[in-house]
């Protein structure tokens, strides 16, 4: 299988393994370190050798930090996994902390109150997390010093990083060719007086030169570095075993392959101005610039937008994907209504949707699947084990989030199903989080607004009952790429305008611990559209093809446009689907498309 049912690491060595790290900081002369997820790209999905966060303190959400110092441990994890952390990590040795509501900085005043030296390693923190850090710790008395890896220094059995093959993602599917893409960034590089840009991001690297990768589980990204001057000459930093003849000649003359080790060389033979993207460049990058005397600029990797605003042949790309991977999720719904409560489990319902998208297609999983039932639905980001692995019951809910990666497209979705008759408080909630999600789905709003101004238009159901949810709204995504792109964002932080072309999530949840969680969740593309007074605005075009589950559904709660909007959505998914799905699935299909409205 794509996916694995093994624990995380566990707990078993991790007070060793921070007694080793507290004595390596008394030599040093550390205080305080701290200890990212990210790897030196920044990646929420990281190597193993790279999993330095997780094979510390054990916890292996892909968010979150740790801070270590002579007598406390903290880790640092969002609402969507502080129920997560406490299964994985020793209560007796590290204390979980809730972020962002208490930050880095909030937690060190605290721990520190007569100052100290902090260590961090400057490849794994960008230059505007470390500089915001140091502005809120301005005054204490607490330093920041970036020192060689304390972490790599006691993990003798690391692993080697990896080494994936390479491939070529095809000008059909990208819809330009990597000449294209190079020369675009190039002319916005002259036209900004800069003579070079440093690109530290994979899924951008990949991007430009039409490349995929297998480095990352889920990730079809080349693990690598670049620089590409103002001709559109790129520096390709990665290791020489991922490139077959093929991928080489693809490459073309005007990209040189280096060895990632001379990266920090070559920053130190330019002369500038040299653009930086301090939200995702290491200190390292700014500071092996600096030292050399180039003139550093920051601003936005030239790559994100161009990346973000999907080609017309990448969108054609994703809905050829949507539409593959509907019918293995409705296989797999099909399945799921088929087996008799009590008689499946997690487990089982992971194998057999991953089976069906198999045959569908995929060449991997986007992330690995939640499926989560009863109280394990509350986890967020859940993944089973089969330590965790429950039977399915009835009266219970099955939260299910996925996505495939294909070659021409990647999906994430989720659907939340109820086994028999559901618990009479999650029919509300659920109502709630599908008004949320029609609405957003349903919003028309004028060019120029961010991914914070239109959030609350998914909240706004819960917020009247008084309910929310501890996650943003929606994430970009990636054409054949990452499931989870940036810098697009559908949160209260994204200042980011929507332009026509972006790809999100739109997944409004709500969870009660120890009982149930709740998410509906369709990827929509950004599209051009029209007001009644001709006003030009921005809408969403809905890629996810796939029945929501409208047992669960309080009808009552509903205005008649919300009703019109899923029956339509329904009609959709069966005249564009329904002549796809095989037979088995074909009286499931119908039954799960059949109006709400006629039944009000």
């Amino acid at each position: 299988m794509f996916q694995s049912f093994d624990a995380p690491s566990g707990q078993a060595d991790t007070g060793a393994r921070i007694d080793a790290l507290r004595a390596l900081m008394a030599r040093d002369g550390l205080d305080a370190v701290l200890v990212p997820r990210a790897d030196a790209h920044q990646g929420e999905y990281v190597a193993d050798s790279d999993a330095r966060l997780r094979w510390l303190t054990g916890f292996s959400g892909s968010a979150g930090f740790a801070i270590v110092t002579a007598d406390r441990a903290g880790v640092f994890i969002d609402g969507r996994y502080r129920v997560q952390v406490r299964a994985e990590t020793d209560p007796a040795i590290f204390t979980p902390v809730h972020w962002p509501e208490t930050g880095a900085a909030d937690w060190l005043r605290a721990v520190l109150p007569q100052g100290g030296t902090v260590g961090f390693d400057p490849w794994l923190h960008s230059v505007a997390e470390t500089e915001a850090l140091s502005r809120k710790l301005h005054g204490s008395g607490i330093t920041l010093t970036p020192v060689e890896n304390p972490v790599d220094a006691i993990w003798t059995d690391r692993a080697a990083p990896p080494v994936g093959t390479a491939r070529i993602h095809p000008q059909t599917l990208a819809g330009a060719t990597p000449d294209e893409r190079r020369a675009l960034v190039a002319a916005e590089l002259r036209a900004a007086g800069q003579g070079a840009a440093v690109l530290t991001l994979p899924d951008g690297i990949s991007w430009l030169l039409n490349l995929r990768g297998s480095d990352i589980p889920r990730n079809p990204v080349v693990q690598s570095f670049a620089i590409i001057d103002d001709t559109g000459a790129v520096q390709l930093f990665a290791d020489a075993g991922k490139f077959g003849p093929d991928v080489r000649a693809h490459l073309g003359n005007a990209v040189t392959l280096s060895p990632p080790e001379s990266f920090a060389t070559a920053l130190g033979a330019l002369a500038g101005p040299v653009r930086i993207d301090a939200d995702s460049a290491p200190v390292a990058v700014e500071a092996a610039l600096t030292a050399a005397g180039a003139t550093v600029v920051r601003g936005r990797d030239p790559v994100a937008l161009p990346k973000a605003r999907k080609t017309p042949a990448e969108l054609e790309g994703m809905r050829a994907a949507h539409r593959r991977d509907a019918v293995a999720m409705i296989r797999a719904l099909a399945w799921i209504d088929a087996q008799p409560p009590g008689g499946f489990s997690e487990i089982d319902t992971v194998r057999a949707l991953e089976g069906f998208r198999r045959e569908a297609g995929a060449i991997d999983i986007s992330f690995d699947t939640i499926c989560g039932s009863g109280p394990n639905g509350a986890i967020v980001h859940y993944r089973v084990t089969e330590a965790t692995d429950r039977t399915v019951q009835a009266g219970e809910l099955l939260l299910l989030d996925s996505g495939g990666q294909y070659p021409d497209g990647t999906t994430d979705i989720t659907r939340t199903l109820a086994i028999g008759d559901p618990p009479e408080a999650a029919r509300d909630a659920y109502t709630r989080v599908l008004q949320g999600m029609i609405a957003l789905s349903r919003l028309r709003f004028p060019k120029g607004l961010a991914g914070r101004d239109i959030e609350a238009v998914a909240r706004a159901p819960l917020w009247q009952a008084g309910m929310d949810f501890d996650h943003g709204t929606g994430h970009g995504v990636g054409a054949a790429l990452c499931v989870h792109e940036g810098p697009l964002r559908i949160s209260r932080r994204s200042e980011l305008p929507l332009e026509p072309g972006m790809i999100f999530s739109n997944e409004p949840g709500y969870y009660r611990e120890g009982e149930w969680g709740i998410r509906i969740e369709n990827l929509i593309a950004v599209e051009p559209a029209t007001g009644p007074d001709g006003r030009d605005l921005l809408g969403f075009e809905t890629l996810t093809l796939v029945p929501i589950d409208a047992r669960l559904i309080e009808p009552g709660m509903l205005s008649r446009a919300e009703i019109a909007w899923l029956d339509a959505y329904h009609a959709r998914v069966a005249a564009e689907i329904g002549p796809l799905v095989p037979a088995e699935a074909r009286n499931w299909l119908a039954a799960a498309t059949s109006p709400l409205g006629a039944a009000v």
